[in-house]
């Protein structure tokens, strides 16, 4: 048997730990930070590069470096990717110049499309409307990585994809700049009623006013949650003339003039405008209900462009009604269309909804924060790169649910020589077993990591013949803690 003729990897079915008592971005910053990153040659407009007919991409970017080779599992079998949801061209574009077999899908699959077809799959990328459930990844044998190609990751059991050591990655700063520059949109268009004259004069009606109209110049903005939206729609109102107060649940560095606030309920009480961008955790769902909606001063906006579990859109419509608020801009809610078109979003969906929709100065968009053209191309680029990673290299740093591992590349100098990617259960005596199995061979180079119940161990070994990887391969996989193994050579 040769080395060709060897599964590309053991995956061991998920179960309790066999031990229950012992219980990229621009390709040139890929390489340089990460040398595991294949050059992606994607142009910025995301159109398509020509196909390539042999081989994978084996260029580095950086001159007097040597060149890494690209591994390849042993069975050499064709590595076959799922794109739904129309992923940006320019991912579409860099995983099929590496080489692998790409079906590129521009809507979403329920979950009985996936229980049926995700089986011929070795890596997968979705955007938000895509569910993997648990159910799913029983039917994966042969899933490899889950690309998330958006900032979340809700839409992924994290915890079924860990157990059966497979990584998840995502790009949660991507479509920031994207994301605050629409708040800077949402607040002029609030404060100038612009959306409303704008749909007047559509309807043939001039209804030139000035009352309740304001600039931003000189209004106070209540950010709550300032990681990277926050902080940089912090600058961008700050040159608009604005004053900025912000909350968060760590002490952050302000940037400009802005200032922390004690508390959510000080921000409330004093802002003009409030803007959300809070991840989706137990902490911030509901965190803005009745109760803080009434803390809010009267006349003032409210905008949310992070979660639809975030805001009680229920309670959101009582204020609109009461024109205690004078005006909201909704981007994202708890229940979502599964696909664009007409007569989608109605109270069958979401119960409030209409309520939201008669109320005068009221801007609802379907969850576009952060499609443009400029986001969805480098995310593209950064989600892609960490598939190809994974795949090639067996890097996992980035991944939300997996142990961050990482080697220094084999070149295309170094001959007969494999790299042991091995997921494990996290339990006592399991790195005992690997190293009483690759200790007899020249090892050189090793890293492990753990997170919660799953560890990742990254292993280069050299001067191997065919009967060496063999016996590595089957004794690795019978190990009691494995959960996968993959070889890569």
């Amino acid at each position: 048997m040769t080395a060709a003729s060897y599964q590309s990897f053991t995956r061991v079915e998920p179960s309790s730990p066999s031990n229950k008592g012992l219980a990229p971005i621009a390709s040139i910053q890929n390489t340089i930070n990460d040398p595991y990153a294949a050059p992606a040659r994607v142009p910025l407009d995301g159109s398509a590069l020509p196909a390539q007919t042999h081989g994978r991409a084996r260029s580095v970017s950086i001159p007097g470096a040597q060149a890494p080779r690209v591994l390849q599992p042993f069975d050499r079998e064709e590595i076959k990717i799922l794109l739904l949801e129309n992923v940006s061209q320019g991912a579409v574009a860099m995983l099929r110049e590496q080489g692998y077999q790409v079906d590129f899908h521009t809507g979403s699959w329920s979950e009985d499309e996936l229980l049926e077809k995700i089986g011929e799959y070795h890596a997968i990328g979705i955007r938000s409307k895509t569910h993997l459930t648990k159910r799913v990844f029983s039917e994966a044998k042969k899933l490899l990585v889950v690309g998330c190609f958006c900032i979340g990751t809700n839409q992924v059991d994290l915890k079924a994809a860990g157990d059966r050591g497979i990584p998840v990655f995502n790009s949660p700063f991507a479509n920031s700049r994207s994301v605050a520059e629409l708040v800077i949109g949402e607040m002029v268009c609030l404060s100038r009623q612009l959306t409303d004259r704008a749909q007047e004069m559509r309807n043939g009606t001039w209804n030139k006013v000035s009352k309740n109209c304001y600039e931003l110049r000189g209004k106070l903005l209540g950010i709550v949650g300032y990681g990277h939206i926050g902080s940089q729609l912090s600058v961008l109102a700050e040159s608009m003339g604005m004053r900025v107060i912000y909350y968060d649940v760590l002490p952050l560095m302000p940037l400009g003039s802005a200032r922390q606030a004690d508390t959510l309920e000080e921000l409330l009480g004093k802002a003009d405008f409030v803007t959300l961008h809070v991840p989706e955790l137990p902490e911030t769902r509901g965190m803005i209900g009745a109760k803080q909606l009434a803390q809010m001063k009267k006349g003032s906006f409210l905008i949310n462009n992070s979660r639809g579990s975030v805001v009680d859109l229920g309670a959101l419509a009582d204020a609109m009604e009461s024109k205690h608020l004078a005006g909201c801009a909704v981007d994202v809610y708890p229940r979502e269309p599964p696909k664009n078109g007409e007569n989608m979003f109605t109270d069958e969906l979401n119960p409030w909804a209409s309520r939201l929709q008669k109320q005068p100065n009221v801007i609802m968009t379907p969850h576009i924060g952060g499609s443009t053209e400029e986001a969805q191309s480098m995310i593209g680029i950064e989600v892609g790169n960490a598939l190809c990673r994974y795949l090639n290299f067996g890097s996992s740093v980035g991944a939300v649910n997996f142990p961050e591992v990482s080697l220094r590349p084999i070149t295309e100098s170094e001959v007969r020589v494999i790299r042991i990617c091995y997921v494990h259960h996290n339990q006592p005596g399991a790195l005992l077993a690997v190293n009483e199995i690759i200790g007899s061979h020249n090892v050189d180079k090793q890293s492990t990591d753990s997170l919660k119940d799953i560890a990742y161990l990254l292993a280069d070994i050299s001067d191997v013949s065919e009967s060496d990887i063999r016996d590595i391969y089957t004794r690795l996989s019978k190990t009691p803690a494995c959960i996968l193994t993959r070889l890569l050579s």
